[in-house]
Parts: C-alpha cells; structure tokens; sequence
C-alpha cells in the first residue's frame, strides 16, 4: 500500500479510499533530515486515522522556504524515506510553498501540524473544518529538530 503518488494518480487514490470509507489523514512537511521528532510525529498523526498521507515540499520550495543551503537530501531521498517508516502510507511532492491547494484536492477527515502552530497559522484548517474534517495539533518531541540537528553537525563539521 506505500507508494509515491504523483498528482494525476491522486484522483484515482482518493476515489479507492473513499470507497473503502478510509479515514484520511494529511500532514505535510520538508522532512529533511529526518530525527526521531518527525517518527514521534508522523507516528501520532497515523493513530488518528486509517490511512497517512504526506504532503512533501519539493526541492525547490525547500529551497524558498528555508534558504539555499536546503534541502540537504532530494526530494526522492526525503520521500523514500519517509515510505520507509511504518506510519506513512503515501507521499505527494508538491512545489507550491503551501500545501493549500493539495489539501482541497485530498479533502482529508483529519489534518495534522505541530503544537507549535496555532491553529490560526494552520493552512487549510478552515476548509478541512467548513469540510466536516477535523485540525489536530500534535505535540513534538521536546529536543528534536532540524535545527537543533544541524547547529549539531556545524559544531561537529
């Protein structure tokens, strides 16, 4: 059941787990540099529903929304990756800097961010809740970021 959907594939995705009446749900990421944070958090978003879709930012709105010196790993690597663990059942690549408009397509019934996000500053919040869906906010790992990973290596390199 993991795969790489690319977008033309989302339609024909959605329309299976919807007649399965599968509780979807979406979270959405750079995921680069992958800690035991992202598990923690991707693991907690699964429980939530039946099926985790991972909405992963390409390379180049990597590189838009945090600096030239990102990603470290490619788009492809990030999302290998990711379909390695348990908790995710399907990765989108998507090259908007928002994953507004992925979130119209998949409609989720649950879309998860972290604690550190108001809910104000969730995107696509309203539409999922005007939808029927629900936002949840999920608490991370305390100590682990990508931040904090790469000061690490800095002091390291």
């Amino acid at each position: 059941m993991k795969n790489l959907i690319i977008n033309k594939e989302l339609p024909r995705l959605l329309r299976k787990l919807r007649r399965r009446k599968s509780k979807i749900v979406f979270t959405n990421g750079v995921f680069d540099i992958l800690h035991r944070g992202h598990v923690d958090y991707l693991g907690k978003a699964k429980k939530m529903g039946d099926v985790l879709i991972v909405g992963l930012n390409n390379d180049a709105s990597t590189r838009r929304l945090k600096g030239d010196r990102r990603p470290i790993f490619k788009q492809n690597d990030r999302a290998a990756v990711l379909l390695a663990l348990e908790a995710v059942d399907y990765v989108v690549i998507f090259g908007e800097d928002t994953p507004e408009k992925l979130i119209e397509k998949i409609k989720p019934d649950v879309l998860v961010k972290g604690a550190d996000y108001k809910l104000s500053e969730i995107v696509g919040a309203a539409f999922v809740k005007a939808g029927g869906g629900r936002v949840r906010r999920v608490k991370l790992t305390a100590g682990r970021s990508t931040t904090a990973a790469l000061k690490k290596l800095k002091l390291n390199g």
